[in-house]
């Protein structure tokens, strides 16, 4: 029935205008989510960093493992943050998009034509390529082409080559830089090792690991579902 209204009825502008909104809405709620979740993950991250810190301080037999626990977070919290930041980004050019758009419709009912807009097709079609973003982006393509606001949009996703690649090691200057802005004040006063301290038992300790594991398993976890 819509298919064949579309044949002799020209599409109705402000019902083209509202979806349009609705669709932006819903990504720039969707970016909201997934940041608030990665504060959340970086928050989680930057304790597990002091708990390990803490550990080694406390045994000295542990302190070995104890410091490379750290710098296995610090990496998480490095691609955390990266994260966090491109989804920022993504979303000031969403809500640039959604002021081209909204500024397109005005303009449409003053002059009653809409020109297609270079600008809004060069951000939908960065944002398309996000895995976060791909399949609603598409949709709202697809709007902004039948009203005439966009002449194309780009379907394909990133080459992998061309991907933010989360899982790339990063450099240990970084770390250490990450490290330091976590550990500066305890870095500042822990000195020395003490002489004597008092060994952890071991089936205990076992039990800490796992556990520290197990979190950083969540933790990988829920970078990978943002992405999803």
């Amino acid at each position: 029935m819509e298919s064949i209204r579309a044949v002799f009825f020209k599409p109705d502008p402000q019902a083209q205008a509202r979806k349009c909104n609705s669709l932006i809405r819903a990504n720039v709620r969707k970016l909201d989510r997934d940041i608030a979740q990665l504060k959340a993950v970086e928050n989680k991250t930057k304790d597990l960093i002091r708990q390990a810190s803490r550990r080694g301080q406390r045994n000295p037999s542990q302190a070995k493992h104890a410091q490379a626990e750290t710098r296995t977070y610090a990496r998480e919290l490095i691609r955390v943050r990266k994260t966090a930041s491109r989804l920022i980004t993504s979303k000031a050019q969403l809500n640039s998009v959604s002021m081209q758009v909204t500024e397109a419709f005005a303009v449409r009912k003053i002059e009653g034509s809409l020109k297609a807009s270079t600008g809004i097709m060069k951000d939908v079609n960065a944002l398309v390529r996000l895995p976060e973003l791909m399949g609603t982006m598409q949709a709202l393509g697809s709007e902004l082409v039948k009203a005439g606001i966009m002449e194309e949009m780009i379907d394909d996703a990133l080459p992998m080559g061309e991907v933010v690649d989360e899982e790339e090691e990063e450099a240990e200057s970084e770390v250490d830089k990450v490290l330091g802005e976590i550990l500066k004040d305890r870095m500042g006063k822990a000195g020395p090792a003490p002489a004597e301290a008092v060994p952890a038992a071991p089936v205990q300790e076992e039990i800490e690991e796992d556990d520290q594991e197990e979190i950083l398993n969540q933790m990988r976890g829920r970078l990978e579902a943002l992405k999803s």
